[in-house]
């Protein structure tokens, strides 16, 4: 085994994104990233630094009247030939390429420059870095931190460090996985009216799917558009049997305006008449621009916000009571890409835009 990986956590803003990129931390194999971040953190006497599994909780204590958390997940989708980094100007626009460089090893870079070098913030910080995010909700650190130390997520706000090409992302939308079953009557393909084929049945899901009506819903001025698809299917056991089963995996993506309840009663009515089971869940978070922290913060950033489509942490917070928004550099439609790269330029802007709210 290879020792800790060294991090500089005072390096140009590229140069420590490609040190983050080029360590590999594909969800549920963190741990070489979480000793390389927790031995940097741990170096730098201003921070009280815990680790819970391959999650990592730094705070400041300095008294101050306000407390508020700025947290980011260290983990990435899997490698599709796009490791390691590497720094280009396409089009005019420095950038800085490979995997997680938007989805969020940029966030990351920024979170962890400021964690470093900001010793007297006016608000005590809690910098916050977990592992699977990525992947199905009870992998996800940040719950684990909620459940096992609520205490180290008090705040009074928190910003997650999700790209949003630089500008306030306000809100989020809950998203939901079900499988939708349709049954039959196995035999031989030979004699197939002795049979009932479940994968025929599910004709009738998918034009469910291709005749919905997605809606799009405003909350607090800003339109979220929501979104159910067919996102995986299966059926059959051999080539020369008919299917009793068949399995469509739909995804939908919901306005947080809907609870997850009144989300899985939605999709029952969708496919009434079959068996609707739900696999996954992760609620919606509301937008709350009205409150108090949030139009401080949009204020100390500047930018016009706007809502996030897919789904982040900020759900967890709005959970917990504490008012949150997405704020990160890298476009979000580029997450999980094999192109997948992230602006220098929105580095800095974030950077600037955090240290300015955090010594207001």
């Amino acid at each position: 085994m290879g020792g800790t990986t060294d991090l500089d956590l005072t390096a140009p803003l590229p140069t420590l994104l490609q040190q983050l990129i080029d360590i590999p931390s594909e969800s549920r194999h963190e741990q070489a990233i979480a000793d390389a971040i927790d031995a940097a953190l741990r170096a730098c006497d201003h921070l009280e630094v815990e680790r819970l599994g391959h999650n990592i909780v730094a705070r400041t204590q300095l008294g101050r009247a306000e407390r508020v958390v700025i947290g980011g997940h260290v983990d990435t989708v899997p490698e599709n030939r796009n490791m390691p980094s590497s720094r280009a100007v396409v089009d005019g626009e420095d950038r800085v390429l490979g995997l997680g460089a938007c989805d969020m090893k940029g966030g990351v870079a920024v979170l962890l420059q400021l964690a470093a070098t900001l010793t007297d913030p006016t608000r005590d910080v809690t910098w916050v870095l977990y592992e699977g995010e990525e992947i199905d909700a009870r992998f996800n650190g940040l719950r684990a931190l909620a459940e096992q130390r609520p205490e180290l997520l008090e705040s009074s706000f928190a910003v997650l460090m999700e790209p949003s090409n630089a500008v306030v992302e306000a809100g989020c939308q809950g998203t939901m996985r079900v499988e939708v079953r349709t049954t039959g009557v196995r035999s031989h393909s030979a004699r197939s009216w002795m049979g009932h084929n479940a994968i025929h049945d599910a004709v009738d899901v998918l034009g469910r799917l291709r005749d919905y009506e997605p809606r799009q819903v405003e909350i607090d001025g800003l339109v979220y558009r929501e979104g159910l698809n067919a996102v995986r299917i299966r059926g059959g056991v051999a080539g020369n049997v008919i299917p009793d089963e068949c399995v469509v995996e739909v995804n939908y993506r919901f306005a947080p305006n809907r609870s997850g309840a009144e989300a899985e009663a939605h999709l029952r009515e969708v496919f009434d008449g079959f068996d609707v089971v739900v696999a996954d869940l992760a609620e919606g978070a509301l937008p709350g621009l009205s409150q108090p922290a949030a139009q401080a913060f949009v204020a100390a950033v500047g930018g016009t916000p706007s809502p996030k489509f897919g789904w982040t942490d900020v759900a967890r917070f709005t959970a917990l009571g504490v008012p949150a928004v997405n704020y990160g550099p890298g476009d979000p439609s580029l997450a999980h890409s094999q192109g997948e790269y992230c602006p220098v330029d929105d580095l800095h802007t974030v950077e600037r835009g955090l240290r300015a709210w955090l010594t207001s």
